[in-house]
């Protein structure tokens, strides 16, 4: 979807998702060695705030430069600093052994750039570093409670897997959960969970 999209989502009042973090990144986030972080797709910033408030450096990308703007104001009332940057994933250049933690909460891609930015993200973990997702699985589309609605951009566990290969895998499961985030994430849905750490 384009960036005109999500700036007219994000132009709604509140928080499309929400300011809570992701169920998933809360309940795991201790995986990650404290340091530098990278939020993939970070849209509006609430994992990314999350994790400033946990103490981590974080460097929050999105290419929708309202969802960029609410992400730094969201920092600045929860008075912390992240970097929120302007990039499309496409043009973002992920700097090799530089992250401590890569975090992918519902960062649906096109399959070619999804499997670049997951070869770039392997490359980008220091020794120790984690990788946590989540995202839609395929089943997603039988739900319909959020999440792409082009079956291409959904994204199957076995996929994710190949693409993370040099990764020691922690965790990879694919479940139904209720994901309530904001209300455009609301009711029960699939997904993928994924936690995979550099050797």
């Amino acid at each position: 979807m384009s960036a005109e999209h999500w700036n007219a989502r994000y132009s709604e009042s509140g928080f499309a998702y929400g300011t809570a973090p992701n169920d998933f990144l809360k309940s795991n986030f201790k995986t990650i060695p404290k340091g530098n972080v990278l939020l993939l797709a970070d849209g509006e910033g609430r994992n990314g705030v999350f994790l400033a408030e946990q103490g981590y450096a974080v460097t929050s990308v999105d290419y929708s430069s309202v969802g960029v703007e609410k992400a730094k104001s969201l920092a600045r009332e929860r008075q912390v600093d992240i970097n929120a940057t302007l990039c499309d994933l496409e043009h973002f250049a992920i700097t090799p052994n530089q992250w401590n933690g890569i975090v992918s909460i519902f960062c649906h891609l096109p399959k070619p750039l999804r499997q670049k930015v997951h070869q770039q993200a392997v490359q980008g973990l220091k020794r120790g570093g984690a990788f946590l997702l989540e995202a839609y699985s395929p089943k997603q589309l039988q739900f319909g409670t959020g999440g792409p609605k082009q079956a291409e951009l959904l994204i199957p566990l076995n996929d994710v897997l190949q693409e993370l290969q040099g990764l020691t895998i922690e965790l990879a499961q694919e479940i139904e959960r209720d994901v309530i985030e904001g209300k455009y994430h609301t009711g029960r849905a699939s997904v993928i969970q994924l936690i995979a750490r550099k050797p």
